[in-house]
């Protein structure tokens, strides 16, 4: 049990400082690349609708089912993913519109960030622009690491339920991650200069997931049994189509240049099928 544990532990930081991998685009671009952040967006998108629908939901159904019934398990694990859609409206709403990760960064707001770093060193914008855009990469920051929270629960929970359904959660998960890293670096690098700090802060939002994985194991773990997790499953699959749906195709869409963005949806799906036939 203890190795289960300390691999489903390894398995949501994985997912979680999949952030990190995000950021690294400021160590090697002076400028953000909106074609590349739309196909990634987009291939976020596709994993994660993808594994929601084929892999989460009826893993949740199964694993409800066997605690009171195959005929209660669906109904419930359904409930448990709509569910999941409104926790992630209530969260939209709750959190402040500036500080939304779903609102994508304007496409205006980002083309200036790049032509004023052409005219100058890179991270130098005017400072409007540096408010503004350090306002929206930190507040991504936070609202992101609110979102980063259930899916790290979701992920270690179900590690230790099924450790090849955790892999692909956590892969799919980091996917994910990495745009949501670009998020919150580009526009802190570009209102600061500073590439520790775009660094920093995408790292803080990333450990949001091990800190919830660390609140199931020291909190929840007497209550873990196939009904819990199969709620959980069940919920964080409905998190997930609403994140794509609301968040990421329409941010993709901001920034895509013909059909760069449904490409990566496409893409997104095929490599999550082909991952989850692979296991």
């Amino acid at each position: 049990m203890e190795g289960s544990v300390l691999l489903a532990l390894g398995l949501t930081l994985f997912a979680g400082m999949a952030t990190v991998l995000g950021s690294l685009i400021v160590f090697v671009a002076k400028k953000p690349n909106l074609t590349m952040l739309s196909f990634g967006l987009g291939l976020s998108s596709g994993v994660m609708v993808y594994v929601s629908l084929v892999e989460l939901l009826p893993g949740a159904q199964e694993m409800i089912g066997i605690s009171i019934g195959e005929r209660w398990g669906g109904w419930i694990a359904t409930a448990a993913f709509f569910g999941g859609i409104g926790i992630s409206a209530l969260i939209d709403k709750l959190v402040p519109e500036p500080a939304n990760p779903h609102e994508a960064i304007p496409l205006s707001e980002m083309t200036r960030a790049q032509s004023e770093c052409e005219k100058g060193s890179a991270g130098a914008p005017s400072d409007t622009g540096k408010t503004s855009l350090a306002r929206v990469g930190l507040l991504s920051a936070l609202a992101i690491g609110i979102h980063n929270f259930p899916e790290g629960m979701a992920t270690f929970a179900s590690s230790l339920a099924d450790m090849s359904l955790g892999f692909s959660i956590a892969i799919a998960v980091a996917i994910h991650n990495i745009p949501e890293g670009i998020a919150v670096a580009v526009p802190i690098f570009f209102a600061t200069g500073s590439r520790g700090k775009a660094f920093k802060y995408s790292l803080i939002s990333g450990l949001a997931e091990p800190v919830g994985a660390l609140l199931v194991y020291l909190v929840l773990m007497p209550f873990i049994n196939n009904m819990v997790v199969g709620l959980m499953l069940a919920a964080v699959g409905g998190i997930m189509v609403f994140i794509s749906f609301d968040e990421l195709l329409p941010t993709a869409r901001e920034y895509a240049r013909g059909h760069t963005a449904i490409v990566g949806v496409v893409l997104g799906m095929a490599v999550m099928a082909f991952s989850l036939l692979l296991l």
